[in-house]
């Protein structure tokens, strides 16, 4: 690919960002404000997310929908390769869920207000301890039949390939009694990877697995609910 291509791409790209986030940062504003739920802020975002992935020429399918039940609560555990992967699960499954955000990003004047009052969860790293006590205070906060979302990596994959889990959400699964909804991201990480800023179109799938019920399991058997998850994304994986 050329140089002048490759700037064009990067200019193009940013130019819709930027342009997208002024014309609806103050939609989304309002909306969080009003909206007790969160739900209107969520629903807007989708707008942000579904021009950037029309701007970079990139198709999302999904398929599995049918397993996602309506008004129930899950912990989503997905894989992640791509930046990308946050805008097709946005656009594609069709419910409300919540976001794990470091809670600096609190600091942001307005912007951060707004992403609070979404309902958003907001962790403090700073220490084990700390972050899970945000997470919970967080959940505390979420509407009824609302998820959340993990990407159980922790860290996008250059290769893939799928890296260690960590045990956030799972633990969340367990404490609060919520199902597992796995998901398996494809084709993202050729749509732009890993530490590059140039797209290329192309076409992302998402895979939903069947649910995976946690009652029965116990923090002594997380081990055993993380490996089933982890076999049910590896086995919709698709390496290029």
């Amino acid at each position: 690919m050329s140089i002048v291509i490759r700037y064009i791409k990067i200019v193009w790209i940013y130019f819709w960002a930027i342009t997208m986030t002024l014309i609806l940062f103050f939609p989304m504003m309002l909306a969080s404000l009003l909206s007790t739920t969160g739900n209107l802020a969520f629903s807007i975002s989708k707008i942000w997310a579904r021009v950037m992935l029309m701007a970079s020429n990139a198709r999302v399918e999904i398929i599995g929908k049918d397993k996602i039940k309506k008004g129930q609560s899950y912990v989503i555990i997905s894989n992640h390769q791509s930046v990308f992967d946050i805008l097709a699960i946005v656009t594609s499954l069709g419910i409300q869920y919540r976001w794990t955000i470091k809670k600096e990003v609190l600091k942001i004047p307005l912007f951060g207000h707004a992403l609070y009052a979404s309902r958003n969860i907001f962790i403090d790293r700073s220490n084990p301890e700390r972050a899970r006590e945000s997470i919970r205070k967080g959940l505390d906060r979420l509407p009824a039949g609302v998820s959340v979302i993990f990407f159980a990596e922790g860290t996008r994959s250059h290769d893939g390939r799928l890296r260690d889990f960590k045990k956030g959400g799972f633990v969340v699964a367990l404490e609060r009694n919520f199902p597992i909804l796995p998901l398996t991201v494809n084709g993202s990480r050729n749509v732009l990877p890993k530490g590059s800023i140039v797209f290329k179109p192309g076409r992302i799938s998402v895979v939903v697995g069947d649910p995976i019920e946690t009652r029965g399991f116990t923090q002594d058997t997380m081990d055993k609910l993380m490996a089933r998850t982890r076999e049910v994304i590896q086995s919709s994986l698709v390496l290029d």
